[in-house]
């Protein structure tokens, strides 16, 4: 089957029945609810960017199980040119939506199983690869959106999961039958699966012996019986929900990143879906391969991607009220800029250092260091950007009256009189709530905790880094001896 179109893709989400619950009631219809279509619609327009010829190396690949063209976002990456164009593909997106590629955490789940359940099979003599690769097959045959679920609700934590009063804060098997098993369980934090053809659920860290109801890999199709969506709930849903003109918004079509917390209430997963189950050992390798991989592209393309969008609304905030020649401002500006590329330079190299991992799977992966300082370095660049931003801004990013009240016969006059200056008013309060979105909004806590909060990123430092080596070097050129 050949790629989906975006509008193949939105009428496949009609045909969807999940179980949403979002502000207090139950959404019947994704594409009806402002809040849940413009999640729909960023997943759409990422078809959509495949669709354009232009995008063909970004969004485009070859299969290296059927050799059929296939969604960047259903690749296992097979060599350094692969994961570039990975990292390529985060970037595209980000500037494209200003929002979620909500496919993007799925891609790095499965890249991840590609190469844990080669090994496992190599070394246990299971069939679990055999069985991902029919069921990524079938994913790529059919253009599949596919989300990841990583994060358990993990409940008191200084407890391991079989101590906890309540079992379901981390997924577990409750029955393993001929033919499948019985899964409960929430999963948090989730970005796009009420949106998605199906998730990839992993483990959310390491496991050890005892703890083996506990170590699932899975494939789960939205609406499957017993399976919940409760969705995130802030000021930008409500507001959402209750504009009659999404062009006010600070991003009109695509939103904020919509996520949700996933329920599993005694959900059957066939066995030809299960790719990990009771191997503890391998639960620490599923997660950190899937950490290398979405570090690099979380921290060093995806928000790179959405601070080339605040750059852009930074520069045109200053045009309109003409302070773009002021020094300070330049200056700002450039260390936005910098801060910016830096980070991307560190997801370019974690791509080009990349290597196959595990040897002989033909799964490659980023450079783990590279991947992680590009996450960290945009953890704290990320909120700088805003700072600025901000300030560039000034005080009508957040006091700002509404963009229609312009046109209202009684107050407009007086609103146009105040905030035009080298720029209108409109396009004044337009820029202004763009910022808004981006400042006063949610990507401060979601840039710092995604893909691993900056201590995940410290601790791996402390593992990769090779001190001793670096303090040999320095005793050799003062001609220290041992």
């Amino acid at each position: 089957m050949a790629l989906k179109t975006a509008n193949e893709f939105l009428e496949s989400i009609k045909k969807l029945k999940p179980r949403v619950y979002l502000g207090g009631k139950w959404v019947k219809n994704l594409l009806d609810n402002p809040v849940t279509r413009s999640m729909v619609m960023a997943n759409a327009a990422v078809y959509g960017l495949a669709e354009d010829p232009a995008n063909k190396e970004v969004m485009v690949a070859t299969s290296h199980l059927t050799g059929g063209t296939i969604s960047r976002n259903l690749n296992v990456a097979r060599n350094i040119h692969d994961l570039d164009m990975r990292q390529e593909m985060a970037l595209l997106t980000s500037q494209t939506l200003g929002t979620c590629n909500y496919r993007c955490v799925g891609c790095d789940a499965l890249n991840s199983l590609a190469a844990t359940t080669w090994e496992m099979d190599r070394e246990l003599g299971t069939k679990y690869n055999e069985r991902f690769n029919k069921w990524l097959a079938y994913a790529q045959a059919n253009d599949l959106a596919v989300s990841g679920a990583i994060t358990d609700a993990k409940g008191d934590r200084k407890k391991r999961p079989t101590q906890q009063d309540e079992i379901d804060v981390f997924i577990h098997h409750v029955e393993k039958r001929d033919d499948g098993i019985i899964v409960s369980g929430i999963k948090v934090s989730q970005s796009g699966a009420i949106g998605s053809h199906e998730t990839l659920v992993l483990p959310g860290g390491s496991l050890k012996e005892g703890e083996e109801q506990f170590a699932l890999a899975f494939a789960v199709r939205n609406g499957d019986p017993g399976l919940t969506y409760i969705c995130q709930y802030n000021p930008y849903s409500a507001e959402r929900e209750m504009c009659d003109d999404e062009s006010e918004l600070g991003n009109p079509i695509y939103g904020q990143r919509e996520t949700s917390t996933m329920v599993f209430d005694k959900v059957f997963i066939p066995w030809e879906r299960v790719f990990l189950c009771g191997e503890t050992k391998y639960c620490g390798k599923i997660v950190t391969r899937f950490a290398k991989a979405h570090r690099m592209n979380y921290g060093g393309a995806c928000k790179v991607g959405f601070a080339d969008l605040i750059i852009g609304g930074s520069l045109l905030a200053a045009e309109y009220s003409g302070v773009e020649k002021i020094s300070h401002i330049q200056e700002k500006i450039i260390d936005m800029v910098r801060l910016n590329e830096t980070s991307h330079a560190c997801a370019i190299a974690a791509a080009m250092k990349g290597r196959e991992e595990p040897q002989g799977s033909g799964v490659y992966l980023p450079d783990d260091l590279f991947g992680n300082a590009a996450k960290l370095n945009t953890a704290h660049g990320f909120w700088e950007i805003m700072k600025n931003a901000g300030d560039i801004g000034g005080g009508l990013v957040v006091t700002m009256p509404r963009l229609k009240d312009l046109e209202d016969p009684e107050v407009g006059p007086a609103l146009k009189k105040a905030f035009s200056a080298t720029g209108p008013a409109d396009k004044r309060f337009k820029v202004a709530k763009f910022l808004q979105h981006w400042t006063a909004g949610l990507h401060g806590p979601g840039t710092w905790h995604g893909a691993g909060a900056p201590q995940s990123q410290r601790f791996m430092f402390t593992v990769l880094t090779d001190f001793e080596s670096k303090k040999k070097m320095a005793k050799k050129l003062m001609g220290m001896k041992e």
